[in-house]
């Protein structure tokens, strides 16, 4: 059975402090059809995420002033956000963060550097598991 997904419609928000890392992301993202939507201040995730209404987030762990870890959980509490998946993205060493990463809530977790491919084939992945088809 073959799944087509309505990438038209799919949001995608990318947090990250890095600009060079959401640059190539929301770029690869975009050309792929998504609608992507850019945060690089992680104080404002939260807000943007409950204005913006994304079908899936792409986070960052390591940043200044707040962790990944600390949003997403943040997410999670929001009742119109605690479906939303949580692909987190990180350089941190897999295997100490990984039990770290589901227990705050999130759905994936992928180590930098990754490639666009793959990224864009998790983000597919995680949307037709949602039902976001």
């Amino acid at each position: 059975m073959s799944y087509k997904i309505n990438i038209a419609a799919a949001k995608v928000l990318v947090i990250d402090d890095e600009p060079e890392i959401t640059e190539i992301v929301d770029s690869f993202l975009s050309e792929a059809g998504y609608h992507v939507m850019v945060e690089n201040i992680p104080q404002n995730a939260v807000e943007i995420a409950k204005n913006f209404k994304p079908n899936i987030i792409l986070l960052d762990i390591m940043m200044p002033n707040v962790d990944g870890y600390d949003i997403c959980e943040a997410l999670k509490k929001d009742p119109t956000l605690t479906t939303t998946p949580v692909i987190f993205l990180t350089g941190k060493d897999r295997n100490d963060d990984m039990g770290r990463s589901f227990k705050a809530g999130g759905d994936m977790f992928i180590k930098k550097p990754f490639s666009c491919e793959r990224l864009l084939e998790i983000v597919n992945i995680v949307l037709m598991s949602t039902g976001h088809q």
